[in-house]
């Protein structure tokens, strides 16, 4: 059982952090406001699920509450963009633990701040973010990996925090801006061999998997930066090499929605029409592109060298 001893002080998504639970994967925070702008502590959680929890993970909203169950290891509670409650159960993991909160909770939170979470990694080249999106497994963390072997810190694996800001709210930025998460990676351990990453260097997430922890201090950025650009990962069994197009505005509004953070809580949470006029937004103040990829063989350093090209051709059609 996790206990609380002190209270540590981060940063990360753009956001200051104040936790009970150690969290050794996040940077510290270079200031220590008096009221952080995210507060993890511990909690008994146990009423809010007296009628017990499914055997799946998941989630409920009421209100500006987000509670979310990992059944047999830990409960948390989200609320108002500003707070995290967890109660790790019996012989929680603690690793566990940190990865749900730092991935799903984290996802949730910004959505109640208003912060537009995708789906993916991010990478900067030459001063400005580009994100790498797509479905489990399309390899977006092991390109993102990739990129970085080659010299371009990283900016965030999982989860994208994409500030746009609006007149309303004082922040009327001229492109959409990525801000930094952590300096770490999650990746199978066909992805550290086909790098050439001796697997005995890295941890596990938790037990019995074979996907594991990445520090990537020496090559990870810590400034926000522009987002200038999207590619959607597509691997495909019918696909013979790489290739990158670029994809129609109309048909960005759709692979926005499908590739936001934890998308099914925007309807629970009111969010539709704010998402909706944030993906537009998006989808017309940012470049974005579909890579097809082959299953096999491995592909990334290929991708790589096709995405800086597209980079390079769209920085000068600019």
């Amino acid at each position: 059982m996790i206990t609380a001893i002190q209270q540590f002080h981060y940063q990360a998504f753009g956001l200051t952090i104040g936790s009970e639970i150690p969290l050794p994967e996040l940077m510290p925070a270079t200031t220590r406001d008096s009221r952080p702008d995210v507060e993890i502590k511990f909690a008994d959680l146990s009423e809010a699920w007296n009628e017990g929890v499914s055997a799946k993970t998941y989630f409920t909203v009421d209100g500006d509450d987000i509670r979310f169950a990992v059944p047999g290891t830990v409960l948390y509670r989200i609320r108002g963009g500003g707070e995290i409650a967890i109660h790790p159960l019996e012989g929680a993991d603690e690793r566990v633990v940190r990865l749900y909160l730092l991935g799903s909770c984290m996802g949730a939170l910004l959505l109640q701040r208003g912060i537009l979470p995708l789906h993916g990694s991010a990478v900067v080249i030459d001063g400005a973010a580009y994100a790498f999106v797509g479905e489990s497994g399309a390899g977006k963390s092991t390109l993102a990996a990739a990129f970085a072997k080659r010299g371009y810190p990283l900016l965030s694996d999982d989860v994208i925090a994409l500030t746009l800001g609006s007149p309303d709210d004082g922040m009327d930025l001229p492109q959409p801006v990525v801000m930094p998460a952590y300096p770490q990676q999650k990746l199978w351990q066909e992805s550290l061999e086909q790098l050439g990453m001796a697997r005995d260097r890295y941890s596990p997430l938790y037990r019995e998997v074979a996907k594991f922890a990445v520090p990537v201090s020496a090559s990870y950025c810590g400034e926000q930066a522009p987002l200038k650009g999207i590619f959607e990962l597509l691997p495909s069994a019918s696909s013979t090499g790489v290739e990158i197009a670029p994809i129609g505005k109309l048909e960005r509004l759709p692979l926005i929605g499908t590739h936001t953070y934890r998308n099914f809580l925007i309807p629970q949470l009111g969010l539709a029409a704010w998402h909706f006029a944030r993906s537009a937004r998006l989808a017309t103040q940012t470049d974005v592109y579909r890579v097809s990829r082959p299953l096999h063989p491995f592909s990334a350093p290929e991708m790589v060298d096709r995405i800086l090209q597209t980079v390079c051709e769209g920085v000068e059609a600019r």
